[in-house]
């Protein structure tokens, strides 16, 4: 399974980074243009066995500190409601599959803060390489809540296989194309996990 990721991750990076070249030319100068710098959104996250690492992605919001989820959402620009609804935004994170820090399928890396508010089951979801997409994406998106996301979470690290990840990127293709599991109030941030006990809380 290792020796498989690693071509497939390479290998379809390598060849959407090239598909889409002419995004990754073009979205920097609009961001620039529009919103200013800078054009990338750069922070830490969680890759496997807690290694930290960049996440990157194209910079969808006001520059300024996070304070909570709803705050974030009133910082999203109009160009970031664009990137973010075509996904637009996620393409800078074929460079940390390159890189090795991630894989096409995984579960989506988490912030730092996170680690320490894992249960001994949620953890295991750093047994493997944090993913551009996964069961999550695929099943509800930010309209799931994260005692589902980590169940879909831990399901992927127990069940994977070629044919699953397979599967996943055909149906993220489906879920990018139909928009389905968007929030239809436009709540692009998912709220932030607190921990088992209080894992509602808004970020």
């Amino acid at each position: 399974m290792k020796i498989y990721k690693f071509f497939f991750d390479k290998i379809i990076s390598v060849f959407l980074i090239l598909l889409f070249l002419p995004i990754f030319i073009v979205v920097p100068f609009i961001i620039l243009a529009i919103d200013g710098k800078p054009i990338l959104f750069r922070q830490k996250r969680l890759g496997i066995n807690g290694r930290v690492f960049n996440f990157y992605k194209f910079r969808t919001m006001l520059n300024g500190k996070s304070i909570s989820a709803k705050h974030d959402e009133s910082r999203v620009t109009k160009l970031g409601n664009f990137l973010r609804n075509t996904s637009i935004d996620e393409l800078p994170a074929f460079y940390n599959v390159l890189k090795g820090d991630m894989s096409i399928v995984g579960p989506r890396p988490m912030p730092l803060k996170y680690l320490k508010r894992f249960d001994k089951k949620q953890i295991n979801r750093l047994n493997v390489k944090p993913g551009i997409t996964g069961l999550a994406q695929i099943n509800g998106r930010n309209m799931i809540t994260w005692e589902e996301r980590f169940k879909l979470d831990i399901e992927y690290v127990e069940k994977r296989s070629v044919f699953m990840d397979v599967k996943i990127i055909f149906l993220t293709i489906y879920v990018v194309i139909s928009r389905k599991g968007v929030n239809p109030d436009k709540s692009y941030i998912m709220v932030e996990f607190f921990g088992k006990k209080n894992s509602s809380n808004e970020l």
